[in-house]
């Protein structure tokens, strides 16, 4: 309800319309210049205050700076930044300094009044009036002047004014929060970015055999382009690590990076998780959902296992990979998107598709550029750095230095490592937790054994005595105990000598007795 300039009243009915409208503009927006923009031009269109201004005080410039002013050209509004005002200077500075509000009745008649814009008519009032902080302390001046010189309406304009005042700096405050915690965001979102470029850049990848150093070249070379890549590699290889370093290296690094194993889901569910899938598209479907694919749009996504999908899912993600398109289940709407595909098995993909358990032509579509990861027992040269490397991971969780000697690393080096980078991460990460001193010899390293070498024997030539019992023999060459029960089976057979027992199993005493301590095995005194 805009005033009329004619009517001598500021009645409470229009102020209160008035206050409800800036209400409304000043919450639309989280942008400061617009949200003062569009409240000075409401102040003008609902109550006639023209020409309005906004200032805040710059402690760094220690003055009032202009931040808004409404009516003016836009070559006056081109300076408005420039303008400023110390405390106690003119109109606006003795407003800020004594946090009280000014009322000039005739601008001629007002010495102090500095006209540095030279917009304002010298035969019209002009208010001016503090905008307070949570302490009653001044941080910024509202001004405006009456479009029509009617005196009697002074101080109900100023009051009104007053608490337009306060509606400006509570937007204030709410904006400046808002911009801070947006801006702490995007901090936050930035150093969780470096961090991961750094934990998966090419520093971060071990090895100086030929055929890492190869890999490490392809990796580099296919991270710039959009190539569909297929990692392959025995499990524990570190595929995952590739895909990463590929991920966080390429020109998607700033968008998704989306991870799927697709060996941990039957195929119904397979479906559901990489489409997506439609409100009511299945028992339990309460409401739609994006998938996978949808998530890694103009990122990149990482299929595991990929040679685990059964023949009717291969064709549907066939066409996502010669397309880019897909329905969610239960949908008609087909959906497009932008996204690099990496790829990785442990399979013999060839050997499937010779057996008719995977398409030619998907295989094609995957196998663009194929890195293949050697397993550990392939490069033993590379275990010394991989000890060193993993060490020093692993000291960072346990807030430790961590070093191994010449002796464990030989013995590391001997081993055939069947779960390959993972098995070797897991065996230092226990022999970290046997170490006091952070220093991992030989006694502390725990080499497991592979499932085909769970087989447990007496060794040739045991002295007399340390012959187990014809039960106890039994126990231990039984595949189908587990490590607890071989170990007290040999501890039977030893008469419960943790010396003689370790002898029997081919360990260290200390070995025995960390086992004997953590699988709370009972000793029996003979």
């Amino acid at each position: 309800m805009p005033i009329d300039t004619e009517n001598e009243a500021f009645t409470s009915k229009q102020q209160l319309a008035a206050l409800h409208r800036l209400s409304l503009v000043m919450s639309r927006t989280l942008d400061l210049e617009e949200a003062l923009s569009q409240m000075l031009a409401c102040l003008q269109e609902q109550t006639s205050m023209q020409l309005g201004m906004v200032a805040l005080y710059d402690p760094q410039q220690q003055a009032l700076m202009l931040q808004q002013v409404h009516g003016v050209s836009a070559e006056i509004n081109k300076d408005v930044s420039q303008i400023r005002y110390r405390l106690g200077e003119g109109i606006l500075g003795q407003v800020m300094r004594q946090g009280e509000s000014a009322v000039i009745v005739k601008l001629e008649n007002e010495p102090r009044f500095l006209d540095r814009l030279n917009i304002y008519d010298y035969e019209l009032p002009f208010i001016c009036v503090p905008i307070l902080g949570p302490n009653a302390k001044p941080f910024g001046v509202l001004a405006a002047q009456p479009m029509q010189s009617h005196p009697e309406q002074l101080a109900e304009r100023t009051r009104f004014l007053e608490v337009v005042a306060n509606l400006v700096g509570q937007t204030v405050r709410l904006i400046g929060k808002a911009q801070s915690h947006s801006e702490d965001i995007r901090e936050e979102r930035d150093q969780l970015r470096r961090k991961v470029r750094h934990q998966y850049g090419f520093a971060n990848m071990v090895g100086k055999t030929p055929v890492m150093r190869q890999v490490f070249s392809t990796v580099r070379q296919v991270a710039k382009w959009d190539t569909t890549v297929l990692i392959r590699g025995e499990s524990g290889t570190g595929k995952e690590l590739i895909a990463n370093a590929i991920h966080y290296n390429s020109p998607r690094s700033n968008q998704s990076f989306v991870r799927l194993n697709c060996a941990a889901l039957p195929e119904n569910l397979l479906e559901s998780e990489l489409f997506g899938h439609e409100k009511g598209a299945f028992t339990g479907a309460v409401r739609q959902r994006k998938g996978r694919f949808e998530q890694a749009d103009g990122g990149t996504i990482f299929l595991d296992e990929i040679g685990e999908i059964s023949p009717l899912f291969q064709a549907k993600l066939l066409r996502v990979l010669q397309e880019g398109e897909f329905e969610r289940v239960g949908g008609n709407e087909t959906l497009h998107v932008d996204v690099r595909i990496v790829t990785a098995t442990n399979k013999n993909l060839e050997e499937q598709v010779l057996d008719g358990e995977f398409r030619e032509d998907l295989y094609y579509r995957l196998n663009v550029m194929p890195i293949e990861v050697p397993p550990l027992r392939e490069r033993v040269e590379d275990i010394d750095a991989l000890a060193s490397f993993l060490l020093e991971k692993i000291g960072e969780k346990q807030h430790r230095k961590l070093r191994i000697s010449e002796g464990a690393i030989r013995l590391l080096m001997a081993h055939s490592w069947p779960g390959n980078v993972r098995e070797l991460e897991n065996c230092l990460e226990r022999a970290a937790v046997l170490s006091e001193s952070g220093l991992i010899d030989r006694d502390m390293v725990i080499l497991e054994k592979s499932p085909l070498e769970r087989k447990v024997s007496i060794p040739v030539g045991a002295p007399q005595g340390m012959a187990p019992r014809q039960n106890a023999a039994v126990s231990l060459q039984d595949d189908n105990l587990d490590e607890r029960q071989r170990v007290i089976a040999a501890l039977e057979a030893s008469g419960w000598v943790q010396a003689k027992a370790a002898r029997i199993l081919g360990m260290t005493p200390r070995q025995i007795a960390y086992r004997i301590q953590v699988m709370n095995i009972k000793m029996r005194h003979i």
